[in-house]
């Protein structure tokens, strides 16, 4: 016997060939039986879990709920209903605008609870001419352009320009915070941005603008450029005017706070 006897691995190799060669050829290749007993465990276990799973899913359900009492049918013709809402409360212009033309129309008929006093012949646009708000501006501009196409002549009235009009417009609309732009056709509330671009391409704003008269194409206002403000000509917009009387320098009162007046131009149509 060799004195490395110990890393002699020769003995336990032989030794395990003799073993598996007394044993069936057939047997040995076959694992079948070990593999069905293994996949047999594993559909136990998934089976075991569903059915606790759907256990669960019973208990969760076998409580049906509760099902309201059916009113008695003397009942259900007797109770008055509410009243409509839509001629009381104000519909804001992107509701206005995202409805259908029958929605479209009935935000206009609403519409004419908003009266503006003194525009019963003109069309007045309340707008802002600040790129503050990218979205606003893009509004304002659009409805402009708009009306412009006509060629009609339009109020327009920045906020941005003159503090007053803001204030006279939350005064009409019933609102400190109000979108921009806001249009009113004969004294009449007619929306904002969404509703007349909805008006446009149906057609019936055209229907709502006859009757004023049409302007030259390309007409410009030369005394404010289409601007609708000049500079005061009383403190030459610097709003403050010397008192020779008091020898002190007192506040303009015939501009607004940025030292500017109304075009007289303009103002005349």
């Amino acid at each position: 016997m060799s004195r490395f006897a110990f890393f002699n691995r020769s003995n336990t190799i032989h030794a395990s060939s003799s073993e598996e060669s007394q044993k069936p050829f057939n047997e040995i290749l076959d694992r079948s039986g070990s593999l069905s007993r293994f996949y047999g465990s594993v559909e136990s276990m998934k089976s075991s879990i569903r059915g606790r799973m759907v256990k669960k899913l019973c208990n969760l359900f076998e409580s049906s709920p509760t099902k309201s009492e059916p009113r008695p049918a003397s009942k259900l013709g007797s109770e008055p209903r509410a009243p409509s809402r839509l001629g009381s409360e104000s519909r804001s212009a992107s509701k206005l605008g995202s409805e259908s033309g029958s929605g479209a129309k009935l935000g206009w008929e609403s519409g004419m609870l908003f009266r503006l006093e003194g525009g019963e012949e003109r069309i007045v646009v309340y707008l802002t001419s600040l790129r503050g708000i990218r979205r606003t501006f893009e509004d304002c501009n659009a409805v402009k352009m708009i009306l412009k196409g006509f060629r009609i002549w339009v109020d327009e009235r920045d906020v941005s320009m003159d503090r007053a009009f803001r204030k006279e417009l939350q005064c009409v609309m019933g609102e400190e915070n109000v979108s921009l732009p806001q249009v009113f056709i004969r004294g009449k509330y007619i929306g904002g941005a969404d509703v007349i671009k909805h008006l446009f391409e149906s057609g019936d704003l055209k229907r709502m603008l006859e009757g004023f008269p049409k302007m030259k194409p390309g007409f410009v206002c030369e005394s404010c450029g289409d601007a609708r403000f000049v500079p005061c000509e009383n403190c030459s917009g610097s709003r403050k005017i010397f008192d020779e009387d008091e020898g002190l320098l007192k506040r303009c009162l015939e501009c607004n706070e940025n030292g500017l007046t109304k075009c007289p131009s303009c103002s005349c149509y």
